[in-house]
């Protein structure tokens, strides 16, 4: 049985993997995850790894790298330009760049598209508005969602910090109706030192991860895979429906 949790108060998409996000009143839905979500990285081409996808935690920088559309899509809301830091808009998949991240990386990058994104664990992620609020409060910072680099932000009914670790093993669905987006919540998100790097500056402050690892075992919000297709929208009611048999671990 569904019960009604919360509704929806931000959703946001990350156009490049590690980049600046973007607050949007409504998206899609599809099979892997947000349409237009992490559908771009910027590989290391030095790096011959399973996983080479440049992030913040390399290049802290790059949290303040903005993806924009700049006249029609490319293709599937892919961006057209990226905003550097000081304010250049530069071809998405130009060479200027390529060669301005590199510079700073120290080392070649290239700008690919994989058109069912690049993910570290699963196609969305989830955390309540209570507990990025908690987390600040535990590090006597002002507390700041972009840190956690969420797609769906939840204001729920009982606004109780880390209420998400309830939710693994059951469904998350947006909306009433019989067709209304749904997400299986498969697992907690543990997290990096990506949430240490102020979103405005890339510093660092260690004390968000230092709090998450003290009262959390480094885990915040959770992850899921996508059930149902359909639209996501702020304001959404949110219902919850629990697994009979489900373990939470903590």
């Amino acid at each position: 049985m569904s019960i009604e949790i919360g509704e929806v108060e931000a959703v946001i998409r990350y156009r490049v993997k590690s980049m600046r996000g973007e607050p949007l009143g409504a998206a899609e839905l599809d099979w892997h995850g947000i349409v237009g979500d992490r559908r771009l990285a910027l590989r290391r081409l030095d790096d011959h790894s399973g996983f080479p996808w440049l992030s913040a935690s390399k290049l802290p920088e790059l949290i303040l790298f903005a993806p924009l559309l700049r006249g029609s899509p490319l293709e599937q809301d892919l961006p057209t330009h990226v905003r550097t830091p000081e304010g250049d808009e530069l071809a998405v998949f130009g060479q200027e760049l390529a060669a301005d991240v590199g510079r700073r990386l120290g080392s070649p990058v290239q700008m690919m598209h994989l058109r069912q994104g690049i993910f570290d664990e699963a196609g969305i992620s989830v955390i309540t508005a209570a507990t990025v609020s908690e987390i600040g409060k535990l590090a006597e910072l002002p507390p700041d969602l972009r840190r956690f680099r969420p797609n769906i932000v939840i204001r729920s009914l009982r606004s109780v910090p880390f209420e998400e670790d309830e939710w693994v093993g059951g469904a998350l669905s947006f909306g009433e109706g019989a067709g209304a987006a749904s997400i299986a919540v498969t697992m907690r998100d543990e997290r990096c030192s990506m949430v240490n790097f102020d979103p405005d500056s890339a510093r660092p402050a260690a004390a968000i991860l230092k709090a998450i690892v003290q009262v959390k075992n480094n885990k915040a919000g959770v992850y899921g895979t996508i059930t149902r297709c359909g639209r996501l929208t702020v304001g959404q009611t949110v219902f919850f429906e629990p697994h009979l048999h489900r373990v939470v671990r903590v």
